[in-house]
């Protein structure tokens, strides 16, 4: 059994999915299976993974899925796991010839059971680092504590003990298809912390057709999707006031979208959030407002 996941949620994206499998099979080392969780596309996806297959140039295994949204692929995915290690590379990106054989080597050298995993870097085609690189200073660290605590900007490259990503699956809600994908990794951070590694892992594009793009109209289709996310990260024992501030703010907004009548009760912090109402009711004026070809 190979000791990575490389896993790759998609939706029609056959158009540039060859890069991520290009990049794939240019590996210096082969100790990864590549995990396709194909979400329900309707263009040439199947046919081009399934030719790649017959290629054998790398390990794949192929999963189609009705259409759950990027969470609900992540669900899938992890279900289909069972190496020590996985990480996921988007559809429109692909890793640097070396990334794999370094995670491998990183986490021979200093991995263990008493953290979750690592993070490394993102950059763009260019090799330009997405927001800042990671502090120097550190060993380790919460994911939340780099963002919210040490001035970390920027998406990074996660790699994680598989064994602990099983758990605290994403919920799905009817009609819609998008929950934060950091919810799991919060939860994770409860317990362990992460190694750092200064080393880009991902090379990345934001298309025009991807979540990254549009958030505000992901927003507006996905309003339980978001409330529960904001609930649970208002939980967090860790996050100081201001930031469970926020969250009742964009926790008010996304009930309010859902037409929710309850949540002030079923809020995890009601005080809070009853102060949150008016600029979570501003908030989501101007949402309602800024994406009204969506509404419905």
């Amino acid at each position: 059994m190979p000791t990575l996941t490389v896993f790759t949620p998609t939706f029609n994206r056959g158009y540039i999915l060859h890069r991520c499998y290009e990049s794939l099979v240019s590996q210096t080392s082969k100790d990864f299976l590549w995990l396709v969780i194909d979400d329900g596309s309707t263009d040439n996806t199947k046919h081009l993974v399934e030719s790649w297959i017959q290629e054998n140039k790398i390990s794949i295994k192929y999963v189609y899925q009705k259409n759950q949204g990027m969470h609900g692929a992540h669900n899938t995915a992890y279900e289909y796991i069972n190496t020590e290690l996985n990480v996921c590379i988007d559809s429109d990106d692909y890793m640097p010839d070396k990334a794999v054989e370094k995670i491998i080597t990183f986490w021979m050298e200093n991995g263990s059971d008493k953290v979750s995993g690592f993070v490394g870097l993102d950059a763009t085609s260019d090799k330009e680092i997405l927001g800042t690189s990671l502090p120097v200073n550190l060993n380790s660290s919460t994911l939340f504590d780099l963002y919210q605590k040490n001035g970390v900007k920027g998406d990074k490259k996660l790699v994680y003990r598989t064994k602990l990503t099983k758990k605290y699956p994403y919920p799905i809600f009817d009609k819609e298809n998008y929950v934060g994908l950091t919810y799991k990794y919060f939860m994770i951070d409860k317990k362990y912390e992460l190694l750092l590694m200064n080393e880009i892992l991902c090379y990345v594009e934001y298309l025009d057709d991807g979540s990254s793009l549009n958030m505000l109209h992901q927003y507006r289709r996905n309003p339980k999707g978001f409330a529960f996310f904001r609930k649970e990260l208002m939980k967090l024992p860790f996050a100081n006031k201001k930031y469970k501030y926020r969250q009742a703010i964009h926790y008010v907004s996304s009930s309010l979208l859902s037409q929710n009548k309850k949540f002030i009760n079923e809020s995890p912090n009601k005080p809070l959030t009853i102060l949150a109402l008016p600029i979570g009711f501003v908030l989501y004026v101007y949402i309602s407002s800024k994406t009204r070809t969506v509404a419905g």
